[in-house]
């Protein structure tokens, strides 16, 4: 074999080695490309580019190092960021935790080894960040399924709790909406929004105002009349013969004495005085609060629209904000509807009430006003009400016996001519469809839901008519 000079080591491919010759340093020359070079063996043929790595494996992994070093200058010259392969950094723990017989020291306590099993760097300077973790992994899978089971959880509860806040806002929402027609009507008419919506909601305010101060009166009259007349009823029951027969055989009148007396019975009665004086503060703080809310909906509609509306994506905004909008005049003209239906069920008994004779009309007709607004089951709660203080105020049975009689007539004429005309041209909804709706949304939060279902049926066949039965048939 011919002697190696050192000019010839001095040239060898993948050799970072410098030589001194003649008292300077003479940098080697750059080796040539993978495409250009070729590679003879010991025999002096030239290797194919399939057999190299199995013939010099050495100059392969030189080559390679000569790669990594030019890939690292090309970082440190500002270069596009480049992960570190999960082999290379298996390679330098290897070669840092075995060096001979010396066991590489531990990141923890050393520094320098934490930097250089972490990959540190100018760009990454706490080390190079791992593969994340993927979704199928058991840990993320088990985190999300019980952050979400958590989050459903607490999100029920929370909803729970807020109850009467949340019906509060829909019930309000709701009033908005149904007197935003009367608020365009005044715009038209050439007032701007602000004062349209003062006046409408002065007007509601002046309705509840009166509704009130007419229960006043006959509730004071009443009251007093029954706390003077207290003792001529029981002179009454004592000059009773009958009572006084049962008085004699089983001592009815001392057991009442003595339950009345007694101070289990007065604690049941200051435990019922508290309670409706709880419920009646509550109600009152619940009517202010839905009042105010309704002003400040009624007065930001047009935004609160434009915000919804905005969250649709672009494609289908049009189109949501048509449907929305005739959603919301349904709700409109549903309200509208019903309060219609309540103010000639109002006028109709006042009128009737005064022929009659029986006290406390105009009371008594804005109590068939109020409960009219109650769909299914309002107008029957009036006519009760105004047929039992017909009885007790009345000369006789005769005013009673009229009332009920009227009642009987006046709810056929409404259920199947008033009703069914009025919303049949606000609302659009087949009757059978309303009955249902009242009767769920009942079921469900009471009246709010019968006042709330109606209006909700009517969106939902809206909906249905004009998405999803076009929808079917394209399908």
């Amino acid at each position: 074999m011919p002697e190696e000079t050192p000019h010839d080591r001095s040239t060898a491919p993948g050799d970072d080695r410098d030589e001194a010759v003649g008292g300077g340093a003479v940098p080697a020359p750059a080796p040539a490309g993978d495409d250009d070079r070729e590679l003879t063996g010991d025999d002096g043929r030239t290797i194919p580019d399939g057999d190299r790595d199995e013939e010099d494996p050495g100059r392969d992994r030189a080559a390679g190092t000569a790669d990594r070093d030019r890939d690292e200058d090309e970082d440190d010259a500002g270069g596009a960021p480049e992960r570190v392969p999960a082999t290379v950094e298996r390679t330098v723990i290897e070669k840092t935790t075995v060096e001979g017989s010396v066991p590489a020291p531990d990141p923890v306590h050393d520094l320098e080894q934490r930097k250089i099993e972490a990959g540190a760097d100018h760009r990454f300077p706490f080390g190079r960040p791992g593969e994340p973790l993927g979704r199928a992994h058991p840990f993320v899978f088990g985190f999300v399924a019980a952050l979400g089971v958590i989050t459903a959880w607490q999100l029920l509860n929370t909803l729970q709790n807020a109850k009467s806040v949340l019906v509060m806002i829909v019930v309000a929402m709701f009033l908005a909406v149904g007197l935003n027609p009367a608020v365009e009507r005044l715009r038209k008419v050439g007032l701007p929004r602000g004062l349209a919506v003062g006046t409408v909601f002065l007007g509601v305010i002046l309705f509840f105002a009166g509704f009130v101060a007419s229960l006043v009166q006959p509730v004071s009259e009443q009251t007093t009349e029954l706390r003077e007349n207290i003792p001529a009823y029981v002179k009454q029951l004592q000059e009773n013969r009958t009572l006084a027969e049962w008085d004699q055989r089983y001592g009815l009148l001392e057991r009442a004495e003595e339950f009345v007396n007694s101070q289990d019975f007065q604690t049941k009665m200051t435990g019922y005085a508290t309670g409706i004086g709880k419920v009646a503060v509550n109600g009152i703080f619940q009517t202010v609060t839905i009042l105010i809310l309704t002003l400040y909906f009624l007065s930001s509609l047009p935004q609160i629209k434009t915000f919804f509306y905005k969250l649709a994506p672009r494609t289908r905004r049009a189109r949501i904000a048509l449907l929305g909008d005739e959603i919301l005049d349904r709700i409109g003209g549903y309200v509208a509807g019903q309060f219609t239906i309540a103010f000639i069920a109002g006028v109709t008994s006042y009128v009737f009430l005064e022929i009659m004779g029986v006290k406390y009309a105009i009371a008594l007709a804005l109590i068939v006003a109020v409960t009219d607004l109650i769909p299914l089951i309002g107008a029957t709660i009036g006519a009760v009400v105004v047929c039992t203080v017909a009885f007790l105020t009345g000369d006789g049975a005769t005013a009673g016996i009229a009332c009920v009689i009227f009642y009987i007539i006046y709810q056929q004429v409404e259920n199947y001519v008033v009703y069914p005309r009025v919303m049949k041209r606000t609302v659009d909804v087949q009757p059978a469809v309303t009955i249902v709706a009242a009767l769920v949304g009942a079921a469900l939060l009471g009246v709010v839901g019968a006042l709330l279902a109606i209006p909700t049926a009517a969106a939902i066949s809206l909906i249905i008519r004009e998405v999803v039965v076009p929808r079917q048939e394209s399908m």
